[in-house]
């Protein structure tokens, strides 16, 4: 069964006031099976990250489908798919999404918390990845007393904790430096690998695009290879 089977998507938004309906994305279908690297590419507002939230049930397609671990997100409401995004997703954003008021091993151990899995094993858990990430000595530090490239090491340990079936990825190395962005892009493929992920990665950046085993590019919202 594929992780993530995607068929006909297409997305519409309504016409404003006198204006005309908006296409954004145009019967797009693709499957994705455990462990596989795929790659969304294309110029800014080519649909990508709108095909993304669709993807992980973050909004409702039009018209066509998404089966995301063999359940039908179309068909389930926002507290359910909200529930299968926990139980099998991960997220990494380009503007990281730390909360402010916790500290590093706070904010992973987020989704820990929410499936219900707190105390002393997820405290081991949390801490041993932001170790893997190199940030054994930052614990109990708060975004603002971080980096941009540490910012995404936590956010990148948070995303790995729960050892999600799926990786959403949107433009992971956009707000960093080109050696952070180089280091933070060895760390995702490394722990990809570990943990059996499939990834699925929003990027403009063809060298990174070229990393995943499948590229699927975007223009004006039609699949163009």
């Amino acid at each position: 069964m594929p992780i993530l089977r995607v068929e006909h998507l297409t997305k519409t938004y309504a016409a404003t006031e006198g204006g005309l309906a908006l296409t954004v994305l145009h019967d797009i279908s693709f499957q994705l099976a455990a462990g596989d690297t795929f790659a969304l590419v294309g110029p800014s507002g080519s649909g990508k990250t709108t095909l993304l939230g669709l993807c992980a049930g973050l909004d409702r397609a039009s018209s066509g489908s998404v089966w995301l671990q063999g359940q039908r997100l179309d068909a389930l409401d926002e507290d359910q798919r909200a529930a299968v995004r926990n139980q099998h997703v991960g997220f990494i954003f380009q503007n990281f999404q730390l909360l402010p008021t916790l500290t590093a091993l706070e904010n992973v151990l987020v989704p820990l918390e929410l499936r219900g899995r707190g105390g002393r094993e997820a405290g081991v858990a949390a801490t041993t990845l932001l170790a893997r990430v190199g940030l054994a000595d930052r614990l109990g530090h708060y975004p603002a007393q971080l980096s941009g490239g540490e910012q995404q090491r936590v956010a990148l340990a948070r995303a790995f904790v729960n050892r999600p079936a799926l990786l959403f990825a949107d433009e992971p190395t956009g707000n960093l430096d080109p050696a952070t962005a180089a280091t933070v892009v060895e760390l995702i493929f490394e722990l990809n690998r570990e943990a059996g992920t499939t990834l699925v990665l929003v990027t403009h950046d063809g060298e990174l695009a070229a990393r995943c085993g499948r590229v699927l590019r975007l223009k004006n919202g039609q699949a163009v290879s």
